[in-house]
């Protein structure tokens, strides 16, 4: 008895609550077009100030949904293993791959340093910004240009002492919300 009187009990919660969720979108109310571009246009200029924030903390990753070099060849890549990540007075440039072995133990390298020279230059007109800072780390000295929008696009070029260039695009994400997984540093 007390087991047909808990479930005839839960069968009217779960229809209770199914008959709520049918009302509420019953009662969903269409967006005109002006609407819809207000509501986004107030989402970037939201993004924009959070984005400032990280930026000013110096808290954020760009986490890399794919790699160029400087001949403009493009490489789809994980984004876990492929990021720049800076964190204070510190940046870690890595790359890797689900596939190799590599210096840093996931199929790149791993180059971790301390920060010089961090200047930032808001456009608040594009709702962009510019970041660039110089990492010197063991593995040498690179130069990082990342240019980030309001809608979290953002791309990064390394340049060094030599010739080479090698650019991330990808999402620009908080420091504490980002999965990334460090591999080994290289020396």
């Amino acid at each position: 008895m007390k087991k047909l009187s808990f479930y005839s009990g839960s069968l009217l919660f779960v229809i209770g609550f199914t008959l709520i969720s049918y009302n509420s979108k019953a009662q969903d109310v269409k967006l005109s077009k002006q609407e819809k571009k207000d509501l986004e246009q107030t989402e970037l200029y939201a993004n924009y100030h959070a984005i400032d924030t990280l930026i000013e903390r110096k808290t954020f990753v760009i986490e890399a949904d794919y790699l160029q070099d400087l001949t403009g060849n493009r490489v789809f890549v994980n984004s876990v293993l492929n990021y720049i990540l800076v964190d204070s007075v510190k940046a870690v440039l890595q790359t890797g791959s689900n596939y190799r072995s590599g210096y840093n133990g996931v199929g790149g390298v791993t180059a971790q340093g301390n920060i010089q020279n961090y200047k930032v230059v808001k456009d608040p007109k594009k709702l962009s910004y510019m970041v660039s800072f110089t990492v010197m780390t063991n593995v040498g000295i690179y130069d990082v240009i990342m240019d980030i929008s309001a809608n979290t696009n953002a791309s990064a070029t390394i340049s060094g002492l030599s010739r080479g260039r090698l650019t991330w695009y990808g999402r620009f994400q908080n420091l504490y919300r980002s999965n990334v997984y460090k591999g080994q540093e290289t020396y």
